[in-house]
C-alpha cells in the first residue's frame, strides 16, 4: 500500500485533538459496511457520530435525579471531583496491574498518569482501578493458575462500575490474555497499553536475553563451565530496566498478538518499557479511548476470525511462544470464535518466520523496533494477512501498516529471506496426544525431529528433580525425558516445567538437546526439542498416564506424529488399572479451578466465561 499523503483538513483536526481544543474529528460520517461489521477502507478517521451524553453507560450512576445517584456524585465529591469533570463526558477505567512484586509493570503506576493525561485531553472522566498482578518470576504455582482469576475481575471491575470504556495496562506474560479476556467479555470498548520490553543485558560485553540465556548459561553452570562469580554476573546483568523479557517470549508474543488483533496503537507492543516513546503511546491510548466511546467500537466489533488468522501468522512469523496457542484459543471462545489446533498448524505449513529473535534467532525486542517493530514486519507479512481488518484506530490494518518501514533487514527479514520458510509451530497427534501436542521446531535441534528414544518417566516435578542428575539414572542423549501430572490440573496450573533439564551428566558429556515430553507448558523465552501441552493430561487419565519407563517414543515434526510403541491391547490394560488421584484444593479458588477449568487445546478457561451470552447490567438502586 502506498503511504498518501494527509489532507489538509484532517490535517487541522487531528492537531486541534492533540492539542486538546476538539474531542472529535467533524468531517463527514464514513459509510458502515454492516454485512461486513466494518467502516470502509478510507484514509480519513473514523468520525465519532454525535451521541446524546444520556447514553453513555456512567449516566446511569451519576445523571439522574434521585437518591442513589446523589450518593454517587457526593462521594465524588469527597474526593474533589467536580460534577464538571465527569458530567456528559465518557468515564474510563483504567485497569492497572502495577504492583512492587512485579518488576514488568514497575513504570506502569507512572504510566497511568500518562493515560489519565490523554483522557483528560480528549474531554473524558479517567478513573483507575488496581487488579491482581500476575508476576511471572515471583507467583507460585504459576501466573497461569490465575490467568482466568484476572480476566474475571477485568470483567466485573468494568460491569459493575461506572464505566463506557476502559485502558488495559499490562504485558507480563498472562497478563495480556487475562486482561483482553475480561475486556472481550465485557464488551465495552477497549485498548491496550503494552508495558513494553526491557533493556538489553550484558555481561562481559556479551547482549544477554532474558530466558534463553538463562538457560543457557544455568547449563554450562551444571556442566561446570561458569563458576560461581560468573554466575553472580550474569544474575546482576540480565535484567537491566523495567519491562517484560526483551527476547520473543510469551509477553512480547501477546502483545503482539494484542496489536495485530487490532487492540491496541499501530506499533505500540514493539516499544521499550523505558523508551520516550511509551510515555506517548500511553497518552495517545488515553485520546483514542474517549473517542471509541462516542462511536461506541467494542472489541467484539473488531476480532472476526480473520483477525484471529492474522494474529496466528504473526505469531509463526515472529517465532513466537507456544504458549500463545492456549491463549489466543481462550480469546477467541470469548468472542465467539471457534479457533482450533488445526488452525495453528495449517497456517504454520505456510507461513514464513521471518523475525531473527531469540530464541529462534539471534536479536532482542530492542533491536526489534529500531528495526521497524512489529509494523514492519506485518508490512512485510502483507501477502499473510487479512488487511481489511478493523483496529482500534478505526483504520484498517493495511491502513495502519501503510507507511512501514523495515530499517535492519537481518533483524526482519523479507519473505525473500527468512529465517525459516514454514514450520514455526507444529501440532503433533497421535496415541500419546489423541487431542493434540505443540513443539516449536524453531528452537529444536533439526536432528531431534524425527527421533525415536527409550522414555525416562517422572510422576512428578519433584521427582524429577530428586532423579534427574542421579548418576544412576539409566539415560543417554537418544533418551526421550517424559514428565507427567504438570498440565492443567495435575501440578495444577499447567506450569512452565516443559523445558525439562538435561542430565547433568550429558551435560558434561557436550549434550544440549534432546527430546522432552510433558503435559506442562514452556517458556517463550526458552529453546529445546520440547513437546508441550499434551492433551489430554495425564492427570484425568490422558494416554502419557499411561506410559511406562522404557517404552519406545517417536516424535515425527515432519509428519506431525507423537506415538508410542505399545500396542492397543497393553494400553488397554493399562488403562484398566490406572486410577485418578484426588485434586490437592479442598476449597477456595483452587477448588473452582480444579472444577471448571479446561484443557490445553482448549484454551484453558473456565468452562462457563466462554461465549457470548449477553450478561444484564447491575440494577442501580
Amino acid at each position: 500500500m502506498e503511504c498518501q499523503p494527509v489532507k489538509t483538513k484532517v490535517k487541522i483536526q487531528r492537531y486541534l485533538m492533540n492539542v486538546g481544543l476538539v474531542s472529535k474529528p467533524v468531517v463527514e460520517a464514513l459509510p458502515f459496511d454492516s454485512a461486513q461489521g466494518a467502516y470502509q477502507n478510507t484514509s480519513l478517521p473514523k468520525p465519532m457520530p454525535p451521541k446524546d451524553p444520556k447514553s453513555l453507560r456512567s449516566y446511569r450512576w451519576y445523571g439522574p435525579d434521585d437518591l442513589r445517584s446523589f450518593g454517587h456524585r457526593s462521594r465524588a465529591a469527597s474526593m474533589g471531583c467536580l460534577q464538571a469533570d465527569y458530567a456528559g463526558k465518557p468515564v474510563i477505567a483504567i485497569i492497572n496491574t502495577w504492583s512492587d512484586i512485579n518488576p514488568c509493570h514497575s513504570h506502569l503506576r507512572e504510566r497511568a498518569q500518562d493515560v489519565k493525561r490523554g483522557v483528560w485531553q480528549a474531554g473524558g472522566f479517567p478513573v483507575e482501578m488496581p487488579a491482581i498482578t500476575l508476576g511471572e518470576t515471583f507467583q507460585k504455582p504459576t501466573t497461569m493458575m490465575y490467568r482466568n482469576l484476572l480476566a474475571m475481575e477485568t470483567e466485573e471491575l468494568l460491569r459493575s462500575y461506572p464505566a463506557d470504556g476502559c485502558v488495559l495496562l499490562g504485558g507480563c506474560d498472562k497478563t495480556t490474555p487475562a486482561l483482553l479476556m475480561g475486556a472481550i467479555s465485557a464488551n465495552l470498548p477497549a485498548i491496550f497499553v503494552p508495558a513494553g520490553p526491557m533493556l538489553r543485558g550484558n555481561w562481559r560485553g556479551q547482549i544477554l536475553g532474558s530466558g534463553s540465556d538463562v538457560s543457557k548459561y544455568w547449563a554450562e553452570r551444571r556442566a561446570g563451565n561458569i563458576d560461581q562469580q560468573a554466575w553472580m554476573q550474569i544474575e546482576e546483568g540480565i535484567a537491566r530496566s523495567a519491562g517484560t523479557c526483551m527476547t520473543m517470549g510469551t509477553a512480547s508474543t501477546m502483545t503482539g498478538v494484542a496489536e495485530v488483533l487490532g487492540l491496541t496503537l499501530p506499533g505500540a507492543s514493539s516499544i521499550p518499557a523505558v523508551d520516550a516513546n511509551h510515555p506517548k503511546m500511553a497518552s495517545r491510548s488515553g485520546r483514542r479511548i474517549v473517542e471509541m466511546v462516542w462511536e461506541d467500537l467494542k472489541a467484539r466489533d473488531i476480532l472476526r476470525e480473520a483477525s484471529f488468522n492474522n494474529a496466528i501468522a504473526t505469531v509463526l512469523a515472529l517465532g513466537g511462544s507456544t504458549n500463545a496457542v492456549i491463549h489466543m484459543i481462550a480469546l477467541a471462545g470469548r468472542a465467539g470464535i471457534k479457533l482450533t489446533l488445526d488452525r495453528f498448524d495449517d497456517l504454520s505449513r505456510k507461513t514464513p518466520l521471518l523475525a531473527n529473535l531469540r530464541p529462534s534467532g539471534k536479536y532482542l525486542m530492542e533491536d526489534f523496533y529500531y528495526a521497524g517493530g512489529l509494523p514492519a514486519l506485518l508490512k512485510a507479512l502483507a501477502s499473510h494477512l487479512d488487511l481489511q481488518s478493523l483496529t482500534v484506530t478505526g483504520k484498517t490494518l493495511g491502513e495502519n501498516i501503510g507507511c512501514a518501514e523495515i530499517f535492519n533487514g537481518d533483524v526482519i527479514r523479507g519473505t525473500d529471506n527468512p529465517v525459516l520458510e514454514s514450520g514455526g509451530l507444529a501440532i503433533l497427534r497421535g496415541n500419546l496426544a489423541p487431542s493434540g501436542a505443540v513443539i516449536k521446531p524453531s528452537a529444536a535441534e533439526p536432528a531431534l525431529w524425527k527421533h525415536a528414544g527409550r522414555a525416562i518417566v517422572f510422576d512428578s516435578y519433584d521427582e524429577m528433580n530428586a532423579r534427574i542428575d542421579d548418576p544412576a539414572l539409566d539415560v543417554d542423549a537418544n533418551s526421550v525425558l517424559a514428565l507427567r501430572n504438570a498440565g492443567p490440573k495435575g501440578a495444577p496450573g499447567m506450569p512452565e516445567w516443559g523445558n525439562l533439564p538435561i542430565p547433568q551428566k550429558l551435560l558434561k558429556a557436550g549434550v544440549r538437546d534432546m527430546v522432552r515430553i510433558s503435559d506442562a507448558r514452556m517458556s517463550g523465552t526458552s529453546y529445546g526439542a520440547c513437546v508441550l501441552h499434551v492433551a489430554p493430561e495425564s492427570f484425568v487419565g490422558g494416554p502419557l498416564a499411561l506410559l511406562k519407563e522404557g517404552d519406545i517414543v517417536e516424535l515425527n515434526v515432519t509428519s506431525r506424529q507423537l506415538n508410542m510403541r505399545v500396542s492397543d491391547e497393553e494400553l488397554a490394560r493399562r488403562r484398566a488399572a490406572w486410577r485418578p488421584k484426588a485434586g490437592i484444593y479442598p476449597r477456595g479458588y483452587g477448588k473452582l479451578f480444579l472444577q471448571h477449568i479446561k484443557q490445553a487445546d482448549e484454551g484453558c478457561d473456565f468452562d462457563f466465561l466462554e461465549g457470548t451470552a449477553p450478561i444484564p447490567e447491575p440494577e442501580i438502586h
